[in-house]
């Protein structure tokens, strides 16, 4: 019996898939993969990028942390934030980069004024990670989890 994965923000809800073969996630310890008839599992999960496959099928998401549990092939991810692949901004998370890195810069040479350097940084993150996203399923060729 495939998997039900429910992936859930505190906004909305992200998506709800019934039949995946294999949900593959940003656990906190490592990139884990979560197959039908799981033990039951509660973990946190890290920024990354979540993958949900069935029937030859992915949907990639990009989720910047929360937490996962498994129980009974049903498997709830409740996520800080959750994007689908196709809405990523490619140009807006290069710009994100671009501001983050050099709201970092600045803090680094001593010219930072108010500048929260962990929001700063963490908004370095999740550009990044959206970048890499985008980079890895936009090449030609099938797609790498």
């Amino acid at each position: 019996m495939p998997l039900t994965v429910e992936l859930v923000t505190a906004e909305r809800v992200v998506r709800v898939e019934q039949g995946v073969d294999v949900l593959v996630v940003p656990g906190s310890e490592g990139q884990m993969a979560i197959l039908p008839h799981h033990a039951a599992l509660m973990t946190t999960l890290d920024p990354g990028e979540l993958v949900m496959r069935r029937a030859g099928q992915e949907d990639a998401f990009a989720v910047t942390g929360g937490f996962l549990e498994v129980r009974n092939d049903r498997v709830t991810v409740l996520a800080d934030a959750a994007e689908p692949f196709e809405e990523i901004d490619a140009t807006r998370a290069e710009a994100a980069r671009a501001r983050a890195e050099e709201r970092l810069r600045l803090y680094r040479e001593g010219r930072a004024g108010d500048v929260d350097v962990a929001r700063a940084a963490a908004a370095l993150q999740r550009s990044l990670m959206r970048l890499r996203i985008v980079q890895r399923r936009r090449r030609p060729g099938p797609p790498r989890v």
